[in-house]
């Protein structure tokens, strides 16, 4: 019994030798080094990538004055923006008066201080007469005061009309 225990006990110490189990100092330290080096590459990563969605020009977060003008009609409301990219955001917003109503949804691209370019859908419904522009499109600072006019001014009659964002 004794001769049974002591060979058991000498299979247990070397099957529980560095060279039995594979782990050795070295393999530690490698891992050790190896964590800690992507552990830095992940901070210069994350730099990298906080810095690329910071905006080149102003940030538009938040609630603006969505106003509609023609020769007959004027009347204001909200747009909102939310950002989702550098330079970007997603925009829903409406103005309504009575039966008039013009809204509008999509995303704005800052391209410049003086440009929002807009990608998305502008419905109106204006003294009973339906119109919706669903094509790429800029507002603009024309610098006529604070704010961002549609540049496809033309309705579908053929009459100026104005759409405008505040800032």
């Amino acid at each position: 019994m004794n001769r049974n225990f002591l060979l058991i006990s000498l299979l247990l110490a070397v099957s529980c030798s560095e060279s039995a189990t594979g782990i050795s100092s070295e393999n530690i330290k490698n891992t050790k080094i190896r964590d800690s080096i992507n552990v830095a590459r992940t901070r210069y990563n994350d730099s990298i990538s906080i810095a690329n969605q910071k905006n080149i020009f102003g940030d538009l977060t938040g609630k603006k004055t969505l106003k509609f003008t023609d020769d007959f009609v004027t009347f204001n409301g909200n747009v909102n923006f939310i950002k989702v990219g550098r330079d970007q955001y997603d925009v829903v917003g409406k103005a309504v008066a009575g039966k008039n109503k013009v809204s509008l949804s999509g995303v704005i691209n800052r391209v410049s201080e003086k440009h929002l370019n807009f990608e998305g859908r502008i419905s109106q419904v204006i003294n009973g007469k339906k119109f919706v522009r669903a094509r790429r499109t800029t507002f603009m600072d024309e610098g006529k005061g604070n704010f961002w006019r549609l540049q496809n001014k033309v309705n579908g009659e053929g009459f100026v009309e104005y759409i405008d964002i505040y800032f």
